[in-house]
């Protein structure tokens, strides 16, 4: 099935909106805040000279200041590998150590951003890593296409850093790969050149705008144009791809209709009020109910007006079915992650229950962002976990 794709992007009440519809339905929201607030300072993606401030040998972690006051958390089984510009002692890892690190996850609720010594450079195209010296394929490109470009990238396999080629890879020229590896490859060498001439707690390397590196993460296959409405918006956004992306300058386009804001022209405002609702419903009656804990999100299916003529065991089944398909739906939509518990309606057929499985499984493949069926309990539990890298929705908008 072919899958068109569309950008929305548009500036309200100091926060940065985008949105990303397939086939016209929207499918990504992402708000982040405008600004000079801390949270902007320390964006995902940022590279500093940190000094470890504190060791728990007991659960493997250390923590990291990027700045005075700001203490991040970092797993201390990356040390074997780090950039270190000053050493205190003879451990793998020293209080008073100065080394590079890059912010892996953003601050979450209570928790603290994490930083990781393992530095990644992100293209749209391949991933720079130097934490991995091997060369990886993602795993959603044809066989046949993995085995091609793993041929064509051996040459480059050395000890200093790994590659990783990006599902974006698919429809592109490997020259377009090759040369985007160069600039990733020139960016690293150039971020240690920097590191060893500059003082503990410096920024090395500024991450641009969340909204500006979500434009590099969305899947762009199908992707045929990126709507902004504000010419500040705009101009940013258009130097971004000027320097970055010259051939995809045909994709942007201004939105100027003042009788007609794009909120409006495609409902977003109300996909956004959906999106934070608690309730979401289902065809026929059924719905789910979504809830979040400190630890965890749960997700209860409900058979709620659903009314067939079947006999319960097919009815049971055909609201799980789309149950499961919607709740893969909610993870994208919400950017929900960690640890998801889901309440399906009990299914007492095994065959049944592996055909729940099969599906879901089939609906989160489907997802850019990696999430794994990864057990059912005993009280049938469906145990979902979902890669954590930035904040979900809610806590977006009401930061």
């Amino acid at each position: 099935m072919t899958i068109s794709r569309k950008i929305l992007m548009e500036e309200s009440e100091n926060k940065i909106w985008m949105f990303l519809l397939e086939n016209e339905e929207i499918v990504e929201i992402h708000c982040d805040q405008k600004g000079d607030s801390v949270r902007c300072r320390h964006t995902l993606g940022n590279i500093y000279v940190g000094k470890v401030k504190n060791i728990v040998s007991n659960i493997g972690a250390a923590f990291i200041e990027i700045e005075s006051g700001i203490e991040c958390y970092y797993d201390m089984s990356q040390a074997e590998n780090a950039f270190f510009l000053k050493k205190s002692g003879k451990k793998p890892l020293c209080i008073g150590d100065e080394l590079v690190v890059q912010i892996s996850r953003e601050a979450m609720k209570t928790k603290v951003p994490t930083v990781s010594s393992n530095i990644n450079f992100t293209g749209k195209y391949a991933i720079l890593t130097s934490g991995n010296t091997r060369i990886g394929i993602s795993g959603k490109l044809p066989k046949t296409l993995r085995e091609e470009l793993k041929e064509k990238l051996g040459p480059l396999k050395n000890e200093e850093y790994g590659l990783i080629i990006r599902t974006n890879a698919k429809d592109v020229e490997f020259s377009a790969i090759l040369e985007e590896v160069e600039k990733l490859r020139d960016n690293f060498y150039k971020l240690k050149q920097t590191a060893a001439m500059r003082t503990c707690f410096s920024c090395l390397v500024q991450a641009p705008p969340s909204y500006i590196t979500d434009l590099k993460n969305v899947y762009t296959e199908g992707l045929t144009e990126i709507v902004i409405q504000g010419e500040g918006l705009y101009r940013q956004v258009r130097e971004y791809y000027e320097k970055e992306y010259p051939d995809e300058l045909g994709k942007l386009r201004l939105y100027e209709d003042p009788k007609l804001p794009l909120s409006s022209l495609y409902n977003t405002r109300s996909a956004v009020e959906k999106a934070l609702g608690q309730r979401v419903w289902l065809k026929d009656g059924a719905y789910l109910v979504i809830q979040y804990t400190e630890a965890l999100t749960v997700i209860d299916v409900n058979s709620g007006k659903y009314i067939s003529r079947k006999n319960p065991a097919e009815s049971y089944l055909k609201i799980n079915l789309a149950a499961a398909k919607e709740t893969a739906r909610q993870l994208r939509l919400r950017n929900l992650s960690g640890i998801v518990i889901v309440d399906f309606i009990n299914l007492d057929n095994k065959n049944d229950e592996q055909e729940l499985l099969k599906a879901l499984r089939q609906y989160l493949s489907q997802d850019p962002i990696q999430s794994t069926v990864v057990d059912v309990t005993e009280l049938q539990l469906v145990e979902i976990t979902r890669k954590k890298v930035r904040r979900p929705l809610h806590e977006s908008i009401r930061t």
